[in-house]
């Protein structure tokens, strides 16, 4: 089991998360859902919250958003809506309104695991601390975006890379490997190819990741080609996980 369910995303200096989850895409979104629905204290944090859940294309039809997914479930209530700005301001607010996540605009840098736990630096503030820390990063990892002769220092358009965090890992040891996926041009911004890191497939054993004892990663920041189905099921997945070794205080 987790923690009590009252008071839950209420942080206060040196507050001890059941969940901190890294990165709030697709993987990173569903998950803290699931464990927020499920009574997990879960601090959910992002680069930019504005762009929490966005998707690599401008639209949500044909999609294929796994049932049970917040996903699926937003996709039906703006139906037969299909713009991907609508699409987002709506699970937006879903999130928001799921009591016991907290939603925090920072950087992570670090992780470094003691006892009990995972603390959390980052560029903006205190540390934070966890039981258990989830990567959910997408393409972010050493990230760098490509269009024509151009090259930046991002996992997605606008939106700056964890360098910080990717040198972090190399230096605890973790295997980073390189992957690659290609974003299509949509009206008003142009195609692009997107060159990021992810663990070696040796440095996980299953979902976690085997050089800490209580930090996992799922989604594009794991090695292997996926999909938005198979990002949200492997989120399903990881939460059923984490409540099987959920903690009490």
């Amino acid at each position: 089991m987790f923690g009590p369910l009252s008071p839950r995303s209420q942080p206060q200096p040196g507050h001890l998360y059941d969940v901190a989850v890294v990165g709030a895409g697709l993987a990173g979104t569903e998950l803290a859902w699931r464990l927020a629905r499920a009574g997990a204290d879960v601090l959910l944090v992002s680069q930019a919250l504005d762009h929490l859940g966005n998707l690599y294309q401008p639209t949500v039809e044909d999609a294929g958003f796994p049932a049970g997914s917040v996903f699926a479930l937003v996709a039906e209530r703006i139906a037969p809506e299909t713009d991907g700005w609508t699409f987002h301001r709506h699970l937006k607010a879903e999130v928001e309104a799921t009591a016991g996540i907290h939603l925090l605009q920072s950087t992570v840098t670090e992780l470094d695991g003691d006892g009990d736990g995972v603390t959390l630096s980052t560029w903006e503030g205190p540390p934070l601390r966890a039981r258990r820390v989830v990567l959910a990063v997408g393409s972010f990892l050493k990230g760098r975006l490509l269009i024509g002769d151009t090259m930046e220092e991002a996992g997605r358009l606008s939106e700056v890379a964890y360098d910080f965090l990717a040198d972090d890992l190399a230096r605890s040891g973790v295997w980073l490997i390189g992957g690659e996926q290609t974003a299509a041009g949509v009206e008003g911004a142009p195609p692009y190819d997107v060159r990021f890191l992810t663990p070696a497939p040796g440095e996980l054993d299953g979902f976690r990741v085997g050089r800490f004892e209580r930090v996992y990663a799922v989604g594009r920041c794991t090695p292997g080609d996926h999909t938005y189905a198979s990002v949200l099921g492997d989120a399903a997945r990881l939460a059923d996980d984490l409540r099987s070794v959920g903690e009490t205080p």
